[in-house]
């Protein structure tokens, strides 16, 4: 078992001892992405999170932190009050960190472990909608990355639209109607020799902000460019980003199960990790690109079990507040009291 804590003793990783934010404040590290998930491959990047206390002065004083980034490390270290945040949404990118291999975590005190030992009051129905929306956006960058390369135009086009008032949440009702005008997309027979169908906009604009009009567009151009790609595509090398995307939308489905009919919260996939490796290398891929039919029964299995686990799980609509309030004040106390 390779002993991942020797990375931090690497020079590069030099600022977690150095930065004023981090130091003797860090609280809890360990590994992120795949090595996290035990679905890493040769070349796999490692990435790190990890969480860190606030200042006394960001607690009582003036000052703000939020959360260091180590891009040449691919390192994220949340402090300490929006880590609990995002716990609270049930954020799949962060409570992840809270249920990790325990050789997986690089660097662990006291305070990481009350942290790690009360996991279970950040859990309620928020699951619900934090992973069912991870999985949609994943499975929408699925089909979309393979309706470039394998659907006729038409439905080419309608992943399109889709894409876009998927982009521009609530689309229609947000820009529909407005005290400025209205407007609508809707595809239609195209005007264009060729194409069979075509995306169409109705607009009526008056006294618009331009900031708010120029962002609307470029959100929508960005779709519109990213499926314009075509015949620009290396094939080999994104095909091994499909199947990650593809290993990566079952995985969520996993912990969004453990989270909702268990009630724990299990990021290493070790019971699973033959099958999700088998997706990741391909081998439910057909030659022509397109996923094998054993997947799509597959995910349609992993949906079905994700709906009635919904229905039927006994965590509590909302986090467990009270017991939440509790720890972060005795751990913060602990920082006013510098008692760290």
């Amino acid at each position: 078992m390779t002993d991942y804590k020797n990375i931090l003793n690497k020079p590069e990783y030099d600022f977690i001892n150095k930065n004023e934010h981090l130091g003797k404040h860090v609280i809890l590290l360990g590994l992120a992405g795949s090595y996290a998930y035990g679905t890493n491959i040769d070349g796999s990047d490692i990435d790190i999170r990890g969480i860190t206390l606030n200042q006394k002065s960001d607690l009582i004083g003036l000052t703000q932190f939020e959360q260091y980034v180590d891009d040449n490390t691919d390192t994220v270290i949340y402090a300490f009050n929006k880590m609990i945040n995002l716990l609270l949404s049930c954020n799949p990118n962060t409570i992840e960190l809270l249920g990790l291999a325990p050789e997986n975590y690089l660097y662990l005190n006291d305070i990481g472990q009350m942290v790690l030992d009360n996991k279970r009051i950040f859990l309620s129905k928020r699951a619900i909608q934090s992973f069912g929306g991870y999985a949609d956006a994943q499975l929408r960058r699925l089909q979309n990355a393979l309706a470039r390369d394998t659907f006729p135009q038409s439905e080419k086009e309608q992943h399109i639209f889709n894409s876009v008032k998927n982009t521009i949440h609530s689309f229609n009702s947000s820009y529909n109607n407005f005290e400025n005008g209205s407007l609508k997309i809707f595809i239609d027979k195209a005007v264009n020799p060729e194409l069979e169908t075509e995306i169409f906009v109705n607009a009526k604009l008056n006294h618009y902000p331009l900031r708010d009009y120029a962002s609307m567009w470029n959100t929508m151009s960005n779709v519109v460019k990213d499926y314009e790609k075509i015949g620009k595509r290396n094939k080999k090398k994104d095909d091994l980003h499909l199947n990650k995307h593809a290993m990566h939308l079952i995985r969520l489905f996993m912990m969004a199960l453990d989270i909702l009919e268990k009630g724990e919260i299990n990021t290493y996939r070790k019971k699973e990790h033959c099958l999700l490796m088998d997706i990741r290398l391909g081998k439910h891929q057909n030659k022509q690109g397109t996923f094998s039919d054993s997947f799509y029964d597959m995910l349609r299995e992993y949906e079905k079990r994700l709906h009635y686990a919904a229905e039927n799980t006994d965590l509590p609509d909302e986090p467990d507040i009270k017991s939440v309030q509790e720890l972060v004040m005795t751990i913060n106390e602990r920082v006013i009291h510098d008692e760290i």
